[in-house]
C-alpha cells in the first residue's frame, strides 16, 4: 500500500477490524518512511454481469430503486427497503462467486418481495419475469393464494378481494 502523503511504497498495518456489518475491513497503517498513519477500507467487490455482457460493482441503492418503484403507493417504509436490499446482497453474496449474473439478483430480489408486499412483488415479477398477459398475472396470483401469501405481506391490501 502507497502512503498517500510521501507517496512510499512500504507501510504496515497497524490495527485491523471489522466494518460495515462484515463486509469490509477498516485497516489502521502507518508509513515506514515519513511516520504518518493513515486509514484503508478494504472490501471484496461483488460484480452483477447483465445480459449483454457488461460488469458492474452490486449497489444496494440500484435494489432499492427497483423494488421502491414496485412498492410505488403501497405502505412500505425505508427502512424495510434497506432491510430487503441487505438481504438480497446477503444472499448474492453466499453463492461464493465474485461474479453474478444479473438475473440471480432479480431472483434473489423475489422470494423477501413477495414477504414484504405481494402487489409490489406481482408489479415486480411481471417486468422481471416479462408477464405477457393476464393469464401470466392469473398464475402468480393462484401461486401466491397455494403459498398462503396473499393478503400475508401488506396488512390485508393485497390481490385477494374476493
Amino acid at each position: 500500500m502507497r502512503c498517500p502523503f510521501c507517496r512510499h511504497e512500504d507501510t504496515r498495518v497497524v490495527d485491523s477490524r471489522v466494518a460495515d456489518e462484515g463486509q469490509a475491513i477498516r485497516r489502521r497503517r502507518s508509513c515506514t518512511e515519513c511516520g504518518r498513519r493513515f486509514t484503508t477500507v478494504e472490501s471484496a467487490v461483488l460484480a452483477v454481469v447483465k445480459r449483454n455482457g457488461v460488469t458492474e460493482p452490486f449497489s444496494r441503492e440500484k435494489v432499492m430503486r427497483g423494488v421502491r418503484r414496485a412498492c410505488q403507493g403501497r405502505a412500505v417504509d425505508e427502512d424495510r427497503l434497506a432491510l430487503l436490499a441487505q438481504q438480497v446482497e446477503d444472499t448474492v453474496r453466499a453463492s461464493g462467486s465474485a461474479e453474478i449474473p444479473s438475473n440471480e439478483v432479480g431472483l434473489a430480489i423475489l422470494t423477501p418481495l413477495r414477504e414484504l408486499d405481494e402487489v409490489a412483488y406481482l408489479r415486480f415479477a411481471s417486468v422481471y419475469r416479462s408477464f405477457e398477459s393476464v393469464e401470466d398475472f392469473q398464475r402468480e396470483i393462484d401461486d401466491l393464494r397455494a403459498a398462503g401469501h396473499v393478503g400475508a405481506g401488506s396488512g390485508g391490501q393485497g390481490v385477494d378481494r374476493a
